[in-house]
């Protein structure tokens, strides 16, 4: 499975939404909340949110959804 070893896994997410600094930070808060060891990094030229974390895709897009963005995997 993978899911269950702790390790941190690269995901990316397409958040068309973002746009400014003040969208990053909230997804990043977000984020954060669920894991504070994640490390996320946005682009906002592609409109992307790069993380690295220990938890499953589902739940950062839901920290996502909780900041107030839609978001896929990209």
């Amino acid at each position: 499975s993978g899911d269950t070893d702790g390790k941190d896994r690269s995901m990316k997410f397409s958040v068309p939404e973002i746009s400014c600094g003040h969208c990053t930070a909230s997804i990043e808060k977000s984020i954060k909340a669920k894991d504070s060891a994640a490390a996320v990094s946005t682009d906002l030229e592609t409109r992307t949110v790069s993380v690295d974390s220990k938890l499953p895709a589902v739940d950062v897009l839901q920290a996502i959804s909780d900041a107030g963005y839609d978001a896929k995997l990209a």
